[in-house]
């Protein structure tokens, strides 16, 4: 076929589709924010500036200090054995640290000690003197006793025996062991880095829209598929209790439903999957009311197919457009509930960090100069669910069969 000289190539729905889609720059802005999120989820505490699980490594002498804040910490290897943390841990959580972390005003040397004035944050600090011994800043002892003999130090790790001169362990120290950190958006009421906060906020969002959807559409498709299928007196059951379930307001049933299965991380995903099935199932149902009267349908039953095979080989593959938009908001919609639950406090609970319970922690510094301290989680959730939102309306638009203007023309 041609068009003015020109050839149009025949294309699939789900290429026009596509087609559609990448021509939509808002949606394209959605993607591209969620992509975004994702690879901040997934990679974690491997990229954040705090990679210690939940991102709580708390130093309570810095609290509340502004964006770009900077200062000089001591790293103290920690003595006790730590556990191995597997690679799936790690990427949740996080990885324990090795080092005790200490901030520091100023610092010198004095024989086999490091003598430190800790941080107070004052105007004039006047912080606490302590003395640490070089060799247990950088190795992991096994017992305390160390011994100098003509410069160098004597000490057993868990390694075995070693022997290291006085000058070296200095030079270790002020290499790796002292460090100036630059706190981008600088620290929450309890020391900790605003900005790991943040990222590591955005694994409890994805996940619990990630979750929640995946459960609702298996409810949802199922109890659809087979009220609009069957009809009768399922269809009557399976009305019903929609009806029932969308009568409750969300945030209620979510909150009844938490408080039921136990407050958690978990227990949050499953309270927002078991809310947001009635949509798909209202959709679905209504879709194979139409699809069972069409001629494939017949074809499949003249053809000896079972009722299984046609429901969900045929006709539900032809019912996850409408399902795919109806996930996207419903995406949006969970992050604004996890938020709303972790605000209240009967979400993923402390020291697990939620763009909700950071909101919650900080409220009261709105009507103060560090307004920000809320503010930043408060546009994080505003941007994921403006993406969910914008990629919905995109494909929305973009499974629009009626639109027929936009076929590309090659």
């Amino acid at each position: 076929m041609s068009k003015n000289g020109e050839e149009i190539h025949s294309k699939s729905l789900s290429q026009l589709a596509w087609f559609r889609l990448k021509r939509n720059k808002l949606a394209l802005f959605g993607v591209f924010l969620i992509g975004l999120a994702a690879l901040i989820a997934f990679l974690g505490p491997f990229i954040r500036p705090d990679g210690t699980p939940r991102a709580n490594d708390q130093i309570l002498e810095i609290t509340t200090q502004k964006p770009g804040f900077t200062i000089e910490l001591l790293k103290i290897r920690k003595n006790e054995e730590l556990k191995p943390t597997s690679f799936w841990d790690a990427i949740i959580d996080g990885t324990e640290s090795e080092y005790i972390t200490i901030p520091i005003y100023d610092y010198s040397f004095e024989g086999d000690n490091l003598v430190v004035e800790k941080y107070t944050g004052s105007d004039i600090n006047n912080g606490q003197i302590i003395k640490y011994n070089l060799a247990n800043i950088v190795f992991s002892l096994d017992h305390n006793e160390v011994i100098q003999s003509d410069g160098f130090l004597d000490f057993y790790t868990r390694e075995g025996k070693e022997h290291i001169s006085i000058a070296e362990l200095k030079e270790t120290i002020e290499a790796n062991n002292i460090i100036t950190k630059k706190y981008y958006l600088g620290t929450d009421k309890y020391g900790r880095d605003l900005l790991s906060r943040l990222m590591a906020g955005t694994w409890i969002s994805l996940f619990v829209g990630f979750i929640s959807v995946f459960i609702s559409l298996i409810i949802g498709i199922t109890l659809g598929a087979l009220a609009g299928y069957y009809r009768g007196w399922l269809d009557d059951v399976v009305m019903w209790f929609i009806n029932v379930v969308w009568s409750i307001p969300t945030l209620l049933l979510v909150i009844a439903i938490t408080m039921a299965l136990g407050k958690g991380v978990w227990q949050v995903f499953v309270a927002v999957g078991l809310t947001m099935w009635v949509e798909v199932a209202r959709v679905v149902r209504g879709q194979m009311l139409s699809l069972r009267e069409k001629e494939f349908v017949e074809a499949g039953r003249a053809l000896g197919f079972n009722n299984t095979r046609i429901i969900f080989k045929h006709m539900i593959p032809n019912v996850l457009g409408p399902v795919i938009v109806i996930s996207a908001i419903n995406f949006a919609a969970a992050i604004l509930i996890e938020a709303g639950l972790s605000f209240l406090g009967i979400g993923a609970q402390p020291p697990q960090a939620t763009w909700g319970k950071i909101i919650a922690e900080h409220k009261g510094y709105i009507i103060t100069g560090k307004a920000y301290l809320a503010v930043l989680p408060g546009i994080s959730i505003i941007l994921m669910v403006l993406a969910f939102v914008l990629v919905g309306n995109g494909l929305r638009d973009a499974l629009d069969s009626k639109t027929v203007d936009d076929l590309p023309v090659v």
